[in-house]
């Protein structure tokens, strides 16, 4: 059963799921035929105008099988070869798969390294964001090879989410072995009940979620925090079952199978809301009156002339706060534009100095309104 709503507009960006216990399979360690289908409907949605990057486990379960090991190893090294191993097998299915249907694919793979520091956060969204418009459909996976703690505490739930801030995606769609989120586990409970639509980050969803899978790092409860992650970015997440991908042309023509958990505020509010309370500063803008004026009720971008003072230590990408010279108070935070030695050089100056004083003009603004949080 489904819930018919309005056709998703065309020209949408989704994330796309899927979890270890939809992509294993009995012999190569890979189920290559869902692997095939997905590549099917995925070239489907491209032709729809829809934009598709997969977050796919399955690396370590494939190299499991390729090293004919029978269960997940507890040791660091151990994981590092599997994943090392099934990466080569399973980025291959991939590329064979949607060859099949003109379609190029890029293995992206990403720590949380990558996505905390904001020079590399810029980096990846441009990379990812240009392979979209040269029609390729990246897949995205941990970097499980040399990362630690991702192995460890992990999860491609929220990978996925992680994603869809980064490349400001309408829609995450996690594919699971399961309809979507019961209120009890079913497989206990034989009333229990499909929870079919929520609000994204409501506290009382993780009181309906369970365990964590064999092979997988994940379970319900990964899925639900991921989805209050992708809110963040105003991107509502569909939670529903792999083993029928016509599920993704159902959400394509405004059917949502499973669960559906909308975000419950626009894109641009829920990204400034997740910079002004989610991340942590590098430094510091000293503004005068003007500038904090302009900021506060014209919502504008912050320009260098307005800036008197430069604190601290900060690359482009980081996170900075905005200071009133007057009161001394926070009153924004945002993401910069360059580099705290260049902010300081070109702090207090007009704009069309910025290629002047720098030798290159990277923006006219120091934080542009669009990643600027007033507090």
């Amino acid at each position: 059963m489904t819930r018919s709503t309005e056709k998703p507009r065309q020209n949408q960006r989704w994330v796309i799921k899927l979890g270890s216990a939809l992509l294993r399979g009995a012999d190569s360690g890979l189920n290559t035929a869902l692997i095939q289908s997905l590549a099917q409907i995925c070239s489907e949605l491209r032709n729809q105008g829809i934009e598709v990057v997969l977050v796919s486990s399955g690396a370590i379960a494939n190299g499991l099988a390729r090293l004919s090991w029978t269960s997940r190893p507890s040791e660091l090294p151990q994981l590092q070869v599997a994943a090392a191993v099934g990466q080569m097998g399973l980025i291959r299915a991939y590329q064979r798969a949607f060859e099949e249907y003109g379609v190029e694919t890029a293995q992206v793979l990403l720590t949380s390294a990558d996505l905390n520091d904001r020079g590399r956060y810029l980096n990846a969204r441009g990379a990812l964001r240009s392979m979209l418009a040269l029609g390729i459909v990246p897949v995205v996976n941990e970097n499980d090879t040399v990362a630690t703690e991702e192995i460890q505490f992990g999860d491609n739930d929220t990978l996925g989410a992680l994603v869809g801030n980064l490349i400001e995606a309408d829609l995450l769609v996690i594919l699971t072995d399961q309809e979507g989120l019961f209120d009890a586990d079913p497989t206990e409970n034989p009333q229990a009940q499909l929870v079919r639509d929520g609000r994204a980050g409501d506290p009382a969803l993780e009181g309906y979620a369970g365990g964590i899978g064999l092979m997988g790092r994940g379970g319900m409860k990964t899925k639900i925090q991921a989805a209050a992650k992708a809110a963040r970015s105003g991107a509502s997440t569909v939670i529903c079952s792999g083993r029928e991908l016509d599920n993704l042309r159902k959400i394509a023509f405004g059917e949502y199978p499973g669960t559906l958990l909308k975000a419950s505020s626009g894109r641009m509010v829920a990204r400034k809301q997740w910079l002004a309370g989610r991340m942590r500063s590098s430094g510091r803008l000293v503004i005068d009156e003007g500038a904090e004026r302009v900021l506060a009720e014209g919502g504008k971008s912050l320009l260098p002339v307005g800036v008197v003072e430069v604190t601290g230590e900060f690359r482009r990408g980081d996170l900075v706060d905005c200071v009133s010279k007057a009161s001394g108070r926070i009153i924004a935070r945002g993401l910069v534009n360059y580099s705290s030695k260049e902010a300081a050089t070109i702090a207090g100056k007009s704009s069309t100095l910025i290629e002047t004083l720098l030798g290159y003009i990277d923006e006219p603004e120091l934080i542009h309104r669009d990643n600027l949080a007033l507090l």
